[in-house]
């Protein structure tokens, strides 16, 4: 059902756990299928990501995109990160199933939801 970088993602995901000093965070989920997403980011005052990290309660392809996601926009702006698509996700993973392709989709809006809160509150704090 699933090829061998999901596999790989899922087995040894990249930045995961509570970020204790982000100042950005996004929560999402599926109540279809119980997927929670929850992603952290440190945003410097550049608007470059400087760390991102996840937790995820949910099946092999939502750790899997969770993983590949902030590996994506590590290092680049709140722009780029905005622009990132649940499409490139699944293609970086090489595929998934069709009904498993939701969870990509969570990927992409946790990530916006963490950014959205980062443009609201602390960039709002920032300029006082």
């Amino acid at each position: 059902m699933y090829n061998e970088r999901v596999i790989e993602e899922f087995s040894h995901p990249k930045n995961v756990g509570e970020m204790k000093d982000a100042n950005a965070v996004g929560t999402v989920g599926n109540a279809v299928c119980g997927d929670i997403m929850k992603i952290f980011m440190k945003i410097d005052e550049n608007e470059v990501i400087q760390d991102v990290s996840f937790q995820t309660f949910g099946c092999t392809a939502a750790i899997a995109t969770s993983s590949v996601a902030t590996q994506m926009i590590k290092g680049k702006t709140v722009d780029e990160a905005l622009k990132l698509t649940n499409q490139q996700v699944v293609d970086a993973l090489g595929g998934l199933p069709a009904q498993k392709l939701h969870c990509s989709v969570l990927a992409e809006e946790a990530i916006k939801e963490a950014i959205n809160d980062y443009l609201k509150n602390y960039k709002k704090s920032q300029e006082g």
